[in-house]
């Protein structure tokens, strides 16, 4: 099956953890003008609520993700902290 690429570079929340590679949680993710879910793999096992990257495709309505954390919150986080 082919890649999904308009889901590559999206972010998501983790509905079910992953196992890393035992197994694969379920992301939620906003594509395409709506929500939709993902099997998701990650090298390392993450928790149920993590915001996750997604960084491919697998093609079958699975993608490989990696958690993500906003970058602008440390900018916003440094701010306050100088202030």
């Amino acid at each position: 099956m082919a890649q999904d690429e308009a889901v590559i570079g999206c972010t998501g929340e983790l509905l079910i953890g992953t196992r890393g590679s035992a197994g694969p949680g379920e992301i939620l993710v906003r594509v395409r003008g709506g929500s939709e879910t993902f099997l998701a793999w990650s090298q390392e096992p993450l928790p149920i609520g993590a915001t996750v990257l997604v960084v491919d495709s697998r093609g079958c309505r699975e993608v490989d993700v990696i958690e993500w954390g906003d970058p602008l919150d440390r900018l916003r986080d440094d701010a306050a902290d100088a202030g």
